[in-house]
């Protein structure tokens, strides 16, 4: 069985291939790209996006991004939803 560390660290650039570069909390960079189960549900990561990772102990230049954290920062300042003035009749 293999055993990974889980590590949280933030998306500073989109590469091609479902692939990202993301900063750790030591101002350490990795390579990353997502796991199967993120694809599958079509989550979108984008840049500034903080995330949840798994790295294996004798690589620590790449990782698996296993999870998307939930940016209450951006949610708290999203416009809010118009739908032009003769809606509340």
């Amino acid at each position: 069985m293999a055993e990974y560390i889980e590590v949280i660290g933030k998306i500073i650039s989109v590469l091609p291939g479902t692939m990202f570069r993301v900063e750790l909390p030591n101002k350490h960079v990795v390579l990353a790209h997502i796991s199967g189960k993120l694809r599958k549900n079509f989550i979108k990561l984008m840049a500034g996006d903080t995330v949840k990772m798994e790295m294996s102990p004798q690589d620590l230049q790449k990782a698996r991004i296993i999870f998307r954290m939930k940016n209450v920062e951006v949610q708290k300042n999203m416009p809010i939803r118009s739908f032009g003035p003769n809606r509340n009749r």
